[in-house]
This record gives C-alpha cells, sequence and structure tokens, in this order.
C-alpha cells in the first residue's frame, strides 16, 4: 500500500475559499454571491478584493439563486455561496427551474455537508444532496476530498461552462494531494493500486479509505483506492477498468446509502458488470449533534467501517 504524505490539516471550506480568489484575479466575469454566510463560506478574502463584484443576498437563499440565474444571463459567471441545505433542499425549485433547465452557467457552492458539520445538528447535516443534485439533467457534481483538491476543483469550474455543484464541508482534514495539481472535471484518481478489491470514495471518505488500506495492506489485501471527486459525470471507464480487475467494490461516502455515489457505481455496474458491492454511507438516516468524530463513528461511515465492507465483500466475491 503506497504511503501518503500528510502536507497539514485543513478544512476544505477554505480550499474552496482559496481557490474562489484565484479564480477571480484571473477571470474579472467571476460574481460571488453570499446569503448571510461570508466568514464561514471563507468567501470574505474574495469581497474584500472585488468588493463590486461581490453581492450580499442575505438570508434569502432563492432569490440568491435567482440573482445568479440573472447574472449568469448577463454573461457572468456566479458561485453562490452557503450552507449545503440550504444550497439544494432549500432551493431545489429554483435550481431546478431558472439554472439547470436552461444550464445556465451558475456555480453552486455548498459548504457544511455531511455529517461532519458536526454540533449544529440533524437539521443542518444534509445527507441527500449528492442524489438531489446529480438527478437533475444538465448539472455536474463535485466532491472533492481535500483543502488542496478543493482549491483545484473550484478554479476549475470557474472555465466550466454549465451548472456545477461544488460540496465541500466544516472540519480540519489532512492535506494529501498536491499543491498544485490539475483538476480534470469527470476524470477519477487511482491512489493506489491493488488487485483484491476496489474502493471507490469520494470527498471526506477517501482520506477514511486510505487509512482502511492500511490496515487491509498488513492483512495481505491487496486495495484499489479510487477517488470518484466528480460523481456526475461518472468516469466509467476508470471504473469498469479497475472492477474487471478486482471483481469486487466497497463504495464509500458521507451521504444517505440512497441516491449517491454508491447508487450510481451500482447502476453502472448493474448494466455493465455485475459483481458484489458494499456500501459504507449512512443507512437511511439523519444525524444529530456531535462531533464529527462521533458521528463517524455512530453512523458506520469511519475507517474500520470500511475495513469491515471489504472484508465482507471479500467473503461474496468467493
Amino acid at each position: 500500500m503506497k504511503k501518503f504524505e500528510i502536507l497539514g490539516n485543513a478544512d476544505t471550506r477554505s480550499g474552496f475559499g482559496e481557490g474562489l480568489l484565484e479564480a477571480g484575479k484571473l477571470n474579472d466575469k467571476i460574481v460571488a454571491l453570499c446569503a448571510d454566510l461570508t466568514g464561514s463560506l471563507k468567501m470574505d478574502a474574495f469581497q474584500k478584493q472585488f468588493p463590486s463584484r461581490f453581492f450580499q443576498a442575505g438570508i434569502a437563499e432563492a432569490n440568491m439563486m435567482g440573482m445568479a440565474a440573472g447574472l449568469a444571463s448577463a454573461g457572468k459567471i456566479p458561485f453562490t455561496g452557503t450552507f449545503a441545505n440550504f444550497s439544494t433542499g432549500r432551493v431545489y425549485d429554483q435550481i431546478r427551474q431558472s439554472i439547470a433547465y436552461s444550464g445556465k452557467n451558475v456555480k453552486i457552492c455548498a459548504s457544511h455537508a455531511g455529517l461532519t458539520l458536526g454540533e449544529d445538528g440533524a437539521t443542518h447535516q444534509i445527507l441527500e444532496d449528492l442524489g438531489m443534485m446529480r438527478m437533475l439533467p444538465h448539472m455536474t457534481v463535485i466532491n472533492p476530498c481535500d483543502y488542496n483538491q478543493t482549491k483545484a476543483a473550484t478554479m476549475a469550474i470557474a472555465n466550466y461552462e454549465g451548472p456545477v455543484y461544488l460540496r465541500f464541508g466544516r472540519p480540519k482534514m489532512p492535506i494529501f494531494t498536491p499543491e498544485n495539481q490539475v483538476f480534470e472535471i469527470g476524470k477519477a484518481l487511482i491512489l493506489n493500486e491493488g488487485t483484491d478489491v476496489t474502493i471507490f470514495c469520494t470527498g471526506h471518505l477517501v482520506w477514511k479509505s486510505i487509512e482502511a488500506g492500511y490496515i487491509l495492506s498488513e492483512r495481505g489485501i491487496s486495495v484499489e483506492i479510487i477517488n470518484i471527486h466528480t460523481i456526475k459525470p461518472l468516469d466509467a471507464e476508470a471504473v469498469l477498468n479497475s472492477v474487471k480487475k478486482t471483481r469486487c467494490v466497497v463504495t464509500a461516502e458521507e451521504h444517505q446509502i440512497n441516491g449517491g455515489l454508491g447508487d450510481s457505481i451500482c447502476q453502472l455496474l448493474a448494466n455493465n458488470f455485475p459483481l458484489p458491492v458494499e456500501m459504507v454511507a449512512v443507512n437511511d438516516s439523519f444525524g444529530e449533534s456531535g462531533t464529527p468524530d462521533e458521528l463517524m463513528a455512530k453512523y458506520h461511515i469511519d475507517t474500520p467501517d470500511v475495513v469491515l465492507a471489504v472484508e465482507k465483500v471479500l467473503k461474496r466475491k468467493g
């Protein structure tokens, strides 16, 4: 198992903030809109440097999406920012009708996603957002894994024509991807090559899968770990190439077991190459208040759960 150098610890929302600032320096068509959470979304640096290109929408998320659609129609590249719960569930109608339907060039940037939002509790811990957004025609869905990849993804979507949902989080996590990486939308990344099982992972569960890989390697299990940072469009070629070698799969995500990465992988495999799959995800449940570590352990989306899923799927593989 390949060893990954930890370059530091940082939250992915800070990667978004830095990426937005850098993208804004390169393209004066980029504008930013925020729903009264500028500091939480780390959009304050952009606001300070480009005050005429920053719009504070207040606690009016639906209105913010309408504003973004209008700015896109006028040739701007709007980045909206609020918590993932408010970026999707609260404004789904506006996104569907005003952005996705007409393919508006709006970047919907969503922080504090999943259980790792922590103490704010179930009402804010949206676990359905990837599924909601990947079901929308024309929508690209991206869920990067660490600070560096989130920064790179933010800069990449600025140059992509069409609506994008970019998901990131609140807790500090290890930084293990390259600092000046080139982010390719729709291109999966093979982090470790293996022959016994493939782990397809996304977001915060990428690092948890790497930790699981270390444990499994000590047990003599050869694990292929693939970072699916783009949920839609899914890199079908990379998925199928890997599973034809390993012939069994674990998916790992900070999302409901329904509708997210696991469902996307299973749909592809059912149509092309059926084989055993185990899914590490929240099992049809709301969250609760707690620390990120406590919640990931309780809701079975932690390192030991990835290890257990691999052991289960290997038994099914036979």
